[in-house]
């Protein structure tokens, strides 16, 4: 990578000049005039040195080029003491030769080489609906599960269910409320999310109701009620069938074990586990009112929470440090990573004190992320009133919307409807992670299906323009050397490495969205206003161009998980 050959070669001449520097920043200036990279590390040391930064920088720049400084053509001084590197062309012509010779592999690096890393994302409850909020926290878990695996890691994906709890027994109570009621629907998810918005109602609003769901509960964790057994277990069974086919929907691949998920974890087999760690532990966690609490830390601005309750049921928290303990004896990661939505940020954060304690080790290999709300127009859902917007409703509207923009005849009817599909997840994706995780997001439908400007359908058409050209090019020479001067579009490609490298440190896709749009932008631009196949002595390095942004809108496509349609 070249950004940490520029901080190698940087802090060495600071070593030379006597200085240690914790931090390196460098900057891709928005003027091209200024270089390829920029750092403002002469200010910044200035300061210690109590020297003038020109001063400082006119002597770290005298070092710099002292040192062997290959793929650098000159280094320059800017304003009060910014250091701007120009790269030369051999390192230009270079990079695109690498992207076209790395293929698929083109924007990975090996900084977690053989590492395993374990994701945690969707985890939708059973016997209820699949919402826009599942389909958030898959777009996004997926994404990070993908860019992982640039890494070099070995990467395993894993999806942790509630398959116990009192959302379970609401929906069971609906269950049996409906059937009283004389209802003969079938036993399908849109029935299920109906039971369970009907219990979780008279949950809240009927004393008796809800003494009679807490029975449920108990008899759930015992099974010792044959007819609650037999609902329990059948509406199980076609909640889970139900997620695997979103899965598919949601362009998730097949794994090795035949399902979406290399691994499924299960409340109903980590509760036991969750409940002896707390009961182990007595100094961690103390007796309140017949519960079973942990106390957080105000001074961390922790607040108390509930691990076992008064009914001797463990809670949610309990849960999920058994989960902890499960997750490594099935597969011993050296990171594990969860992706849950804002509204368990604090929640997490006690869990994870909590998690220090009673296993220090995991908790070091732990790390959580969070994300806004996918909001419609229309506000804020609530599977508890039953007013769900399912992301299946959400795709088969946006489907419908793609499906009026492909105008070309050409097209067969199935064709068009599977680019529709393509696009309209390209769409939904795309909004989701165009953005810094953890702020919500308002779902645009015009702005989403645009195939022109900030959207994945933008970055769709893009790939299948560069395929179309490539397709009529074919036969023809590419060469990466053949050029009059460096193309900006040169200078756009070879970055993704480096914004791939950022993504998977941060584990922030939107570095890769942002790239990827400017890299459409220069793209389009370039396509506009060159006539590629000309004859000319640089075609081939044009060819070059066009067949390595091809490359590069794949990959990152890939990396969001957005599909990549050969034609639009």
């Amino acid at each position: 990578m070249i950004t940490k050959k520029l901080e190698t070669l940087i802090r060495e001449a600071l070593k030379k000049m006597g200085i240690e520097s914790s931090e390196i920043k460098l900057e891709r200036p928005e003027d091209a005039s200024h270089g390829d990279y920029a750092t403002n590390v002469a200010l910044a040391c200035a300061k210690t040195q109590k020297i003038a930064p020109k001063q400082f920088a006119e002597k770290l720049v005298a070092e710099l080029l002292n040192a062997p400084h290959e793929g650098i053509e000159k280094i320059e001084i800017a304003g009060p003491g910014f250091i701007n590197f120009f790269f030369d062309d051999a390192y230009f012509s270079k990079s695109l030769e690498d992207a076209l010779g790395a293929g698929d592999k083109w924007g990975t690096n090996a900084t977690l080489k053989n590492k395993k890393v374990l994701v945690e994302y969707t985890d939708p409850n059973i016997l209820k609906e699949f919402h826009i909020g599942h389909l958030m926290s898959n777009t996004i878990g997926e994404s990070i599960a993908c860019i992982m695996e640039t890494t070099g890691a070995e990467v395993k994906r894993a999806c942790y269910q509630g398959d116990v709890g009192m959302h379970v027994a609401c929906a069971i109570w609906g269950i049996i409320d409906l059937k009283k009621d004389g209802s003969a629907e079938p036993m399908n998810s849109k029935f299920l999310g109906k039971a369970y918005a009907r219990g979780a109602t008279a949950s809240k609003e009927n004393e008796n109701a809800k003494k009679e769901i807490i029975e449920i509960n108990k008899k759930i964790y015992t099974r010792s009620d044959e007819k609650i057994n037999k609902l329990y277990d059948l509406g199980r069974q076609v909640s889970l069938d139900d997620f695997e086919g979103k899965y598919k929907k949601l362009g998730m691949k097949t794994r090795l074990n035949g399902k979406s998920f290399d691994f499924y974890f299960f409340e109903s087999k980590t509760w036991e586990f969750g409940k002896k760690i707390v009961l182990d532990n007595p100094k961690i966690f103390e007796k309140s009112d017949g519960a079973i609490i942990y106390k957080g830390d105000e001074s961390k601005g922790l607040h108390t929470r509930v691990f076992i309750n008064s009914e001797g049921i463990p809670t949610y928290e309990a849960k999920d440090l058994g989960l902890s303990k499960i997750k490594y004896e099935t597969y011993p990661y050296e990171i594990s990573i969860v992706v849950t939505a804002n509204e368990q940020k604090e929640y997490f954060r006690v869990v994870l004190d909590a998690m220090a304690k009673v296993s220090p080790e995991l908790a070091k290999k732990t790390e959580h992320y969070s994300h806004g709300m996918l909001r419609l127009p229309t506000g804020k859902m609530s599977s508890r009133t039953g007013d769900v917007v399912t992301a299946e409703a959400l795709l088969r509207d946006v489907k419908g919307l793609a499906i009026g923009k492909i105008k070309d005849s050409n097209f067969s009817s199935e064709e068009k409807n599977d680019i529709a599909e393509k696009v309209a997840l390209g769409a939904i994706k795309y909004s989701i992670l165009r953005q810094s995780s953890g702020k919500d997001i308002i779902f645009d439908f015009e702005k989403s299906l645009s195939f022109e400007g900030d959207s994945g359908p933008y970055l769709q058409y893009s790939y299948a323009r560069a395929r179309s050209l490539l397709e009529k090019a074919s036969g023809k020479k590419i060469d990466v050397t053949n050029y009059k001067e460096i193309s900006p579009l040169h200078k756009y490609i070879v970055r993704f490495p480096e914004v791939v490298l950022r993504a998977g440190e941060t584990r922030q896709s939107h570095y890769i969205t942002t790239y990827l749009i400017d890299l459409a932008r220069e793209f389009n631009s370039f396509y506009g206003n060159t006539l590629v196949l000309d004859g000319s002595p640089d075609e081939a390095y044009k060819l070059a161009l066009v067949k390595a942004t091809s490359q590069t809108l794949k990959n990152g496509l890939e990396l969001l998980g957005i599909p990549v349609p050969e034609r639009m």
